[in-house]
């Protein structure tokens, strides 16, 4: 069985060559895997199932091919923690909570995005409670496609900001968070994205293996049910 993980894409139609990368590695690779997980930041904005942009469908319309193959499986990230059932049923995706317990490789394996682990970044955190809450969620889905696209902008700008004026130990992951999670869970595998660090950690009869963003390279980590890598390719 081949398993196929890939985070932060951050697909937008400002970026056509990422989304040109995106679909030939559904058509070259994932077609052909038994199961695809998606550990969020997929898009670089979802402001709503009931905004789906043209380009956002394609998007879709590209998974929904793959999922009568292959089993997709989606993790909200930071950037579209909004995407709900109409996407999945669009697409044919699984949503999976954040964190997801699987079995991999034999290995009891926890599945992050990652954003809750970087709990030195204060700032975020809050934000990420904020967002997250079930009533601010509402309250932002009941404005106008006008209103929330402007609000969208002005959070994805300050963050921007903020985190370029912070130190990168902080914008990382916390160690003693990582150990806290993985013991609770009683997994020896940690998988995620979001910090944009790809690596493989080991730590004591654990390990830690990050996934990449894609931009100048492209990173996705892959099992065929024995052994486990994690790979850089050229996605121009």
């Amino acid at each position: 069985m081949t398993t196929l993980f890939i985070s932060d894409l951050h697909l937008d139609e400002k970026r056509p060559d990422i989304s040109r990368a995106f679909f030939r590695f559904l058509e070259t690779k994932a077609i052909h895997a038994d199961q695809l997980y998606i550990l969020g930041d997929f898009f670089e904005v979802w402001i709503g199932d009931d905004a789906i942009s043209p380009f956002q469908e394609e998007v879709i319309y590209g998974l929904q091919n793959v999922s009568k193959h292959c089993n997709v499986f989606f993790m909200h990230g930071n950037r579209d923690f909004l995407v709900g059932n109409l996407f999945a049923d669009l697409s044919g995706a699984t949503l999976l909570p954040d964190p997801t317990i699987i079995t991999l490789a034999g290995e009891k394996t926890l599945l992050m995005h990652g954003d809750s682990l970087c709990t030195g970044d204060t700032e975020y955190m809050q934000f990420r409670a904020m967002v997250r809450n079930p009533d601010w969620q509402a309250e932002f889905l009941g404005k106008s496609l006008e209103e929330r696209i402007a609000i969208a902008k002005h959070l994805r700008d300050k963050s921007k900001e903020e985190t370029a004026n912070k130190e990168e130990y902080i914008t990382d992951v916390t160690p003693s968070e990582v150990v806290k999670v993985m013991d609770e869970s009683g997994c020896t595998r940690l998988i995620h994205g979001h910090t944009h660090r790809p690596a493989r950690h080991p730590m004591e009869a654990r390990e830690r293996i990050v996934l990449g963003d894609w931009g100048a390279t492209g990173w996705y980590i892959v099992c065929d049910g024995k052994s486990l890598e994690l790979l850089e390719f050229n996605p121009l």
